[in-house]
């Protein structure tokens, strides 16, 4: 399984999970059955709010899930879409992240726990 981390700064799985998706300046995208390791810049960072491009930010790679702190709704909604599962990050790192996702300790995003801009409508402002 492939799972995207965004990241503030891209040191493999050691990499600290960022607070929001949209505005994250990397992800470390891991393939999970093997751990190996693919960093990639947001190539959508600086888009308008509520105009992310999910997909452009991973620059059109695909993966199976997503794992984060906050993400907004149209965010959710695109990913969702695509059928790309959304998880909700624990803090800490990409490593620390991948053994709570494969132990079943992660759980899902929901609409209502979604961002309302990037002022710092959400708790992990």
């Amino acid at each position: 399984m492939k799972i995207c981390f965004p990241a503030e700064s891209l040191q493999g799985l050691d990499s600290m999970v960022y607070g929001h998706f949209g505005s994250a300046p990397g992800f470390v995208i891991v393939e999970t059955d093997t751990l190996q390791v693919e960093e990639i810049q947001n190539g959508d960072q600086h888009h308008a709010h509520g105009m992310c491009q999910p997909i452009l930010a991973l620059g059109g790679r695909v993966v199976d899930g997503v794992v984060v702190g906050g993400i907004g709704m149209g965010a959710l909604m695109k990913l969702e879409s695509q059928g790309i599962r959304v998880y909700k990050a624990a803090e800490g790192s990409v490593r620390q992240n991948v053994e709570r996702i494969l132990n079943n300790q992660l759980p899902m995003f929901t609409a209502r726990e979604t961002c309302g801009g990037h002022g710092g409508g959400c708790a992990h402002h």
